[in-house]
């Protein structure tokens, strides 16, 4: 197997693990993130299990109480490049496309906080079990508001790394504009409550309820599985590939106008 720099994948049988080696994804100086590589190499483990055939499932998890999450000092806007912007919307879309396409089950296993990226990384998975305070949300558009604030009070950007294609697969339209639009904070428990995940369980729970899934999915029949997921995901690919060319693309458009305003709240210098 690989050796991955910013990630660990580990085997336990026919189960593989990916873990975060630092879950929160810190931002350099000019706002670039140094290690579009975090999140593409997500999708080159994906890639190298889907073709082993000793694996079966896959759980995605992050690290102490993070599951993944932009840095709390997470600078401003400004300082994009070409080259980087590029670097990073490859990754996404990589790691992304692998998840969808590959015929392994993916669990996330929410051991905490999951926030814009990490977020729309769950909801890209296949199964979803959380610890019942793990708490979900995207910065986005969080325009600096709620405690602590979400986002950065300058401008508000569309969700372009893939929360827009995945979230209203799971949370229902009004429910799904909350979370993207207005950065609803949900709890795993409180998600679990209105039927979106699997699983909420006490944190100390959450290993031995991740390997009941894990049996779950080995009983079943290996190709049947890998089957089954390729047929149901085929409206999720195509919807994937209709939305995230898009969302990103008003992203980057968002970045551009982000000197123009003067409060954030949509005022623009004339």
């Amino acid at each position: 197997m690989t050796e991955y720099r910013t990630i660990t994948v580990t085997r336990d049988g026919a189960a593989a693990t990916i873990q975060f080696k630092t879950p929160l994804m810190v931002h350099d100086k000019n706002g670039i993130p140094p290690r579009p590589p975090a999140l593409r190499e997500i999708g080159m483990a994906i890639s190298e299990l889907r073709f082993d055939n000793q694996t079966r499932v896959i759980v995605i998890t992050g690290k102490d109480d993070v599951f993944m999450s932009p840095a709390a000092s997470h600078p401003n806007m400004r300082g994009h490049t070409p080259g980087a912007d590029w670097d990073i919307m490859q990754a996404l879309q990589y790691t992304l496309q692998q998840m969808v396409e590959a015929e392994l089950p993916i669990i996330a296993k929410v051991n905490g906080l999951a926030k814009g990226f990490g977020a729309s990384l769950v909801f890209a998975c296949d199964f979803i079990l959380a610890a019942e305070n793990a708490v979900l949300c995207d910065h986005h558009l969080g325009m600096g508001d709620g405690e602590p604030p979400l986002g950065h009070a300058a401008a508000g950007i569309v969700p372009g790394d893939g929360g827009t294609c995945f979230v209203p697969l799971h949370l229902p339209p009004t429910v799904a504009r909350e979370f993207l639009w207005l950065g609803k904070r949900f709890t795993g428990k409180q998600l679990y409550d209105r039927g979106v995940i699997n699983e909420a369980v006490p944190s100390a729970d959450l290993d031995a309820t991740t390997n009941r899934m894990i049996a779950a999915l080995l009983r079943r029949p290996p190709y049947a599985l890998a089957m089954a997921k390729r047929a149901f995901n085929k409206p999720i690919a195509e919807r994937f590939n209709s939305v995230f060319d898009l969302s990103w693309a008003y992203e980057m458009l968002n970045f551009t106008q982000e000197g123009k305003y003067v409060d954030g709240r949509g005022t623009t210098k004339l």
